[in-house]
């Protein structure tokens, strides 16, 4: 893989994982058009994938650096009698109930990870869904804001949210777009719905890096091309961070109709690829 190449895909994994135009969906894309035009895979993809999801989690850990730490102290202080009574914590210990809850559909959808591999070499599929995000960020730019938050969202909400972000796990369906909609249909502030969305994303990607890692060491991992997938990763974190606080700022204005033009477009475009390229 040249550097340029890393560098490219770095930069589509940061923008295209917290905009909700579906980072799988553009990943996937770019790599039937590498294939085609070099008649060869990408080198160590699993690896690669390893180090553009560490570089967007960096990301994530930036923007919400105060909400996770207060996420961090909310556990430990299940563990003492005053950190349980403490009602300044109590938003916080809440949240990050609310956070578990919608984790655990994301298990379900672990074990159909070779079926999600199969999805992603069909540019079909992969328009088809980008059409249904575009569809789903035009529903949600119509709806009227909630007033939902970590105090008010029930567990039924977050359970909702969760199934929306197993569903996701579909290459060209934006996990972004997707939490973020269901938190909005189920009455979520939008400034809200867009910090669960993100932080509830922190244990299932970390949980899809561990079981990708596992992966690429039973297959052998070759680190030889490691000092080329670290500038992807750098430029993944950075562009992903700018691309979060750009995402905040127009769903605050319920702006989601640019990204909802882009997602049809691109999604119509990649259905006729294939007529194109074969």
């Amino acid at each position: 893989m040249s550097i340029w190449l890393s560098l490219l895909l770095g930069f589509v994994q940061g923008a295209t994982e917290f905009l909700p135009v579906s980072s799988s969906g553009h990943l996937a894309i770019i790599q039937q058009l590498y294939i085609n035009a070099t008649e060869a895979q990408l080198p160590n993809p699993l690896l690669f994938d390893i180090f553009l999801h560490l570089g967007t989690l960096t990301a994530v850990f930036i923007a919400f650096h105060k909400d996770i730490r207060d996420l961090i102290i909310a556990f430990f202080a299940l563990f003492t009698v005053s950190g349980r009574n403490n009602e300044k914590i109590r938003p916080s210990r809440r949240m990050l109930i609310l956070i578990l809850i919608a984790t655990l559909p994301v298990l379900v959808a672990a074990f159909f990870a070779d079926t999600v591999e199969v999805l992603m070499e069909s540019l079909y599929f992969i328009g088809g869904a980008l059409i249904l995000t575009g569809f789903l960020l035009f529903v949600a730019d119509r709806i009227k804001p909630g007033r939902k938050n970590e105090k008010t969202a029930r567990v039924s909400d977050a359970a909702l949210v969760g199934v929306m972000q197993a569903i996701a796990v579909i290459p060209g369906l934006s996990r972004s777009g997707s939490t973020i909609w269901a938190g909005i249909m189920r009455g979520f502030d939008r400034q809200f719905a867009i910090t669960f969305s993100f932080l509830m994303s922190i244990p299932a990607v970390l949980g899809a890096t561990v079981l990708h890692l596992v992966k690429a060491v039973k297959e052998g991992v070759d680190f030889s091309e490691m000092f080329v997938f670290i500038p992807g990763m750098l430029v993944a974190a950075v562009v992903g961070y700018f691309a979060i606080i750009l995402l905040k700022r127009m769903a605050a204005k319920g702006r989601f109709g640019a990204f909802a033009v882009y997602c049809v477009s691109v999604g119509v475009v990649t259905v006729i690829l294939p007529f194109i390229i074969d």
